[in-house]
């Protein structure tokens, strides 16, 4: 049954529901020397807008008369989030299950017809409030740098590229991205005003539309799979995580159904939770998250580049115009679509 007569949290701040992961590497990610001058260069040099045309030029635009129960659904995502400036929603034709919002100037969600195919009603709009999730949380701009640049890694490198440490920018984005998809998580969560919805569809994402599949079984997975003591199998784990800019689903589920377990949850749904423009300054352990992540990066750019000093270097010369090829800008690895 798909999701009806949602809370509407009126004013509601993204901090209300912000994964520590997210805020943290958000942070650390604006801390790296030059990172938002470049990714709005980039912009400028129209990249954001070949995306758009690469994800938009064969899709069906969402609305009252196209596919209204499906629009219905995405507008009472967005009542609820007390979203005023609905993004615009489109489906494009692939067999994949996936979706995504870019533009930071203008967001639009895509849908791939996969989903809106294959998939229940309680599922797709928990989906959809993910995406608006997203927008709320304002991590639209870092994700379209994202998608643009694995979308130029899949073609020739063009020469206004020359120079830029591409691969370092890539592996740091997605580090990020892994953390603000718990927090768009537990936006869906609270439209859909129940977590095991989200959990059931995060289940069918991992294991496919497969009838019979039991939702008390996979939650049971996930606490195996986070308590996990083998040091073999958590390096695994962690390479084949940096391979792709979503946790794994059993994580997702996981750190879904603590944050729930804690309070948090049922506490916004009773209508405690931060306003917009009520913020709170960060606590003193953000810092030390802070912290954390800057380390993370740092490792990932010298395992890229050779060193953080380095990566400004190329950085500044990009974005001044006068980059030169550099082995340390390439080679690029692709990396397949993201939702």
């Amino acid at each position: 049954m798909a999701m009806t007569e949602p809370v509407r949290y009126e004013g509601i701040s993204s901090r209300a529901f912000e994964h520590p992961a997210d805020r943290a590497a958000s942070a650390a990610l604006a801390s790296i020397p030059l990172m938002d001058k470049v990714l709005k260069r980039l912009s400028d040099l129209g990249y954001e807008r070949r995306l758009r045309q690469e994800l938009l030029g064969n899709a069906v635009q969402v609305g009252d008369n196209q596919l209204p129960s499906l629009w219905a659904g995405y507008r009472r995502s967005a009542d609820a989030l007390d979203i005023d400036r609905v993004p615009g929603l489109y489906v494009t034709q692939t067999p994949l299950v996936n979706a995504m919002t870019v533009g930071a100037k203008t967001p639009v969600v895509v849908v791939f017809s996969g989903l809106v195919v294959d998939y229940t009603p309680a599922e797709i709009d928990c989906v959809l409030a993910h995406e608006l999730g997203h927008v709320l949380s304002e991590h639209v701009y870092y994700r379209t740098a994202l998608e643009t640049l694995s979308l130029l890694l899949l073609g020739a490198m063009p020469s206004a590229l020359v120079g830029l440490p591409v691969q370092a920018l890539v592996v740091v984005l997605q580090e990020w991205a892994r953390a603000a998809e718990l927090s768009a998580d537990r936006a869906s969560a609270l439209v859909a005003g129940d977590p095991i919805p989200v959990c059931q569809m995060l289940m069918r994402l991992a294991g496919g539309a497969i009838p019979g599949m039991n939702i008390d079984a996979f939650i049971a997975q996930a606490t195996d799979y986070d308590e996990e003591d083998d040091l073999f199998a958590r390096w695994g784990r962690a390479r084949a995580q940096l391979r792709v800019d979503h946790p794994f689903a059993v994580r997702r589920v996981k750190e879904l159904v603590t944050w729930v377990q804690q309070g948090d949850f049922d506490r916004i749904r009773a209508g405690a939770y931060v306003r917009r423009g009520q913020e709170p300054p960060p606590a003193a352990e953000f810092d030390k998250a802070v912290a954390h992540y800057q380390a993370r990066f740092k490792r990932m750019i010298e395992a890229t580049v050779g060193s953080l000093g380095r990566l400004k270097g190329q950085l500044e010369a990009w974005a001044q115009g006068r980059g030169a090829p550099d082995r340390g800008a390439i080679p690029f690895v692709a990396e397949g679509p993201a939702g």
